[in-house]
């Protein structure tokens, strides 16, 4: 069980070097993800008069972030794993793939990353707002918390099957557009309804910056439980129990 894999890891562990560069791939990882998918939204809404609701603009919402975790994914992946998102390095510890001190680790630079990038992009688009995710007329918020679980859980399912499970094979060199392309497919589910965040970061750093926190709960809660049983559920049923551990998780 998932259960017996949890590690807490040790304090030298929160000052390894290893541990400190993955934390930085995935400040940078973050910053280029939601500059690139919250960016585009601002950019759509400048060019269509604040349009970016209708359908075209869901469907551009639904490329930019597809395209943008892909790059994320594959830049960071070799050195923190690629998580991008604290919902996967929940499940990730959930699973026994990362230990505790570096999942916070991980949190922190995560969310530290979206934040940057939204300050950026309001410094650089002269004061516009990064717009936070909100829920759409007639939903209500236990709804958008069932789409976040459901879909959190197909994303996560997703990064463990073609990433964490050291039986991946081929899997492993597709597994950053497979993640991609599992969100954007999200966004165009979801996206209509709640906004489609998947993780708790995307949501963080705009909600920071434009200090609009109504319903910010919904974008954490569903993301850690959608993860959280994604980890549960591929790793008592998929994985065996000699696992491969993230890089340098073994040296502590």
């Amino acid at each position: 069980m998932p259960v017996r894999n949890i590690a807490v890891g040790r304090p030298q562990e929160a000052m390894h070097p290893d541990a400190l560069k993955a934390a930085l791939a995935e400040f940078i990882s973050t910053l280029i993800f939601v500059f690139a998918g919250e960016g585009s939204g601002m950019a759509f809404n400048k060019l269509t008069n604040d349009s970016s609701t209708t359908p075209a603009g869901l469907v551009a919402a639904a490329l930019a972030h597809a395209f943008g975790l892909f790059v994320a994914v594959s830049v960071s992946a070799n050195i923190s794993g690629g998580h991008v998102n604290p919902a996967v390095t929940f499940g990730a510890f959930i699973g026994g793939n990362i230990t505790l001190l570096r999942g916070i680790l991980y949190w922190i630079a995560q969310l530290l990353g979206s934040t940057v990038a939204c300050l950026l992009l309001k410094f650089s688009t002269g004061g516009l707002t990064t717009s936070a995710f909100s829920l759409s007329s007639g939903v209500s918020p236990w709804n958008a918390f069932v789409f976040e679980i459901v879909m959190t859980f197909s994303l996560v399912y997703t990064v463990y099957a073609t990433a964490l499970d050291p039986k991946k094979g081929n899997l492993g060199v597709i597994a950053p557009i497979a993640i991609g392309f599992i969100l954007g497919a999200n966004i165009l589910a979801g996206g209509a309804f709640d906004g489609a965040s998947l993780n708790p970061a995307v949501s963080f750093g705009p909600a920071l910056v434009s200090w609009s926190w109504e319903n910010h709960w919904v974008y954490w809660a569903g993301p850690l439980i959608g993860g959280g049983l994604a980890g549960i559920v591929y790793d008592s049923f998929f994985i065996n129990q000699t696992h491969e551990q993230l890089p340098g998780l073994t040296d502590y």
